[in-house]
């Protein structure tokens, strides 16, 4: 285990419309207002996505499992942002519904917005952490500087 203290900087309560897509959205966020790390919840729904719901095995680096939807589902999320390399990457784990079938899994690729997305954004300060490439784990995990 490794951590490090540090601070709720800035809040944002950012909506995102229709047709909109999640990842990219939170993504420019971050760009916009320069935010380096970040823990988010957000609530909604999407109208199109892709969610990787496990390994296929218990090996690392996993080989994931993938599901696709292309009708809406609601959706409630909580994630972080970390920069890799200078770039924000976000990791979002959500559960999503439709009538009887729900799932839980990590949003990936893309995932469209449908109605609206409203995410409450908690910037984290007093510390320095960023995303390195794990070649054993097959994923870049938070580092601390």
């Amino acid at each position: 285990m490794d951590y490090r203290v540090g601070q709720i900087g800035r809040v944002f309560t950012v909506r995102m419309d229709h047709g909109e897509y999640l990842l990219e959205s939170l993504k420019k966020l971050a760009e916009i207002e320069n935010i380096q790390a970040a823990t988010f919840v957000l609530l909604g729904a999407i109208e199109a996505g892709n969610l990787v719901v496990g390994p296929k095995k218990n090996e690392r680096p996993p080989n994931k499992m993938w599901i696709n939807f292309e009708e809406a589902h609601e959706i409630v999320g909580v994630g972080n942002l970390f920069r890799e390399k200078g770039e924000p990457v976000i990791h979002l784990h959500a559960g999503i519904g439709r009538a009887e079938d729900g799932r839980i899994g990590c949003v990936r690729k893309e995932n469209q917005i449908f109605m609206v997305i409203e995410a409450f954004v908690f910037e984290l300060t007093g510390f320095e952490a960023e995303r390195v490439w794990n070649d054993v784990e097959g994923y870049s995990p938070i580092t601390f500087k």
